[in-house]
């Protein structure tokens, strides 16, 4: 058996207000006059966060448009334009859920890699560290802030930059920063935590170390979402530590089927990534029977509606499509349903799933 020497973030700064402590967090890490790029979720464009950010130089604000979910044009695009008006840069800031830090993520590899970030979709392709990179969550859940990977929808497939150079250098988890979300944003990714949490505990990769945290994940998920009946500053903690946990559950293990199977809808449908996961989960009682009994009744509590019949009208091309985007998932279907399961989720099978969403 290989042991995966797992590479983490390097350094985190967690407390309330800790946001203020950004500009000697990045001050040691500018190159010359080499600008820091904030890269910042556009939902907070002409907003008070923006003014806290502290500019020097050349810096500049990126406001990223993250309606849909990152794409490998968007990263490459952002990525030229960026060489073009500085030809290097201190380092990449991405301020905002887990679509932003992926995109800050992608950017910075894609400062020093040649070609496509769509030629380092999948596993240990990516041959160059990136530019300094710093996440900045603003919501929680995704657990984009401690992994490895950066989920990009490509040309031919959805799939991340999953390398040891993808991990951020520095997080900053300032609950503040999470306290204005939307109450059906902060559900959805919540879930997210919720999810893959539930995913990797009865996943067949599971190991003590996956474990430690995917328990206490959804130990602090439980205490917002079903015993709670308000949502007070001590939730936005918890969650931003279940999101942190969440993500150091699953990197030393997977995710499984709801994730398999909301990546087919986000690639053909534009679906987000936890109001997917959210769509999907409803229907898996087969595979997590109690994980989805409480994820409905944390649906009901928190009178949260999740979207049905998405699927409908779809042709058979456009259920391929979905099954293969699915069914190349490998590690995934792995985790979820043990060595052969090629021979447990069948292309008809699958079908079958994606048509009662």
């Amino acid at each position: 058996m290989s042991f995966r020497n797992f590479k983490m973030v390097d350094y985190v700064v967690y407390g309330r207000g800790s946001f203020n402590q950004l500009d000697e967090i990045l001050a040691p890490n500018r190159k010359g006059d080499a600008p820091m790029i904030f890269l910042v979720d556009h939902f907070f464009e002409g907003k008070p966060l923006v003014q806290r950010i502290p500019l020097n130089g050349k810096d500049k604000i990126v406001f990223a448009d993250v309606t849909h979910e990152p794409k490998t044009k968007q990263v490459d695009a952002l990525a030229a334009s960026l060489r073009e008006e500085f030809g290097t840069v201190s380092g990449i800031v991405g301020i905002g859920g887990g679509s932003t830090m992926d995109l800050a993520k992608a950017v910075s590899l894609m400062m020093t890699n040649p070609g496509s970030s769509a030629d380092y979709q999948g596993w240990d392709l990516v041959q160059q560290a990136g530019v300094y990179k710093v996440g900045i969550p603003t919501l929680s859940g995704t657990g984009a802030e401690v992994s490895r990977t950066t989920v990009l929808t490509g040309p031919v497939r959805k799939l991340g930059m999953n390398s040891d150079f993808t991990p951020f250098n520095q997080i900053v988890l300032d609950p503040d920063l999470a306290k204005d979300a939307p109450v059906n944003q902060r559900f959805y990714t919540g879930m997210d935590c919720y999810i893959h949490c539930i995913e990797s505990l009865e996943g067949t990769y599971l190991n003590e170390f996956s474990k430690s945290y995917g328990e206490k994940a959804l130990d602090l998920c439980r205490k917002v979402f079903v015993e709670k009946n308000t949502w007070d500053d001590e939730s936005d903690e918890q969650l931003m530590m279940a999101s942190f946990a969440g993500g150091m559950s699953i990197a030393y293990s997977q995710v499984g089927v709801a994730h398999a199977v909301s990546y087919g809808l986000s690639y053909l449908l534009g679906t987000k990534h936890g109001i997917g996961n959210c769509i999907v989960m409803n229907h898996l009682e087969e595979y997590y029977p109690a994980g989805v009994e409480e994820f409905k009744f944390m649906v009901q509590k928190n009178n949260i509606e999740i979207p049905v019949g998405i699927c409908a009208g779809l042709s058979d091309q456009d259920f391929n499509t979905m099954i293969d985007i699915s069914l190349s998932l490998k590690p995934l279907w792995e985790n979820a349903l043990g060595k052969n399961w090629e021979t447990i989720m069948t292309r008809q099978k699958l079908r079958a799933l994606y048509e009662k969403l």
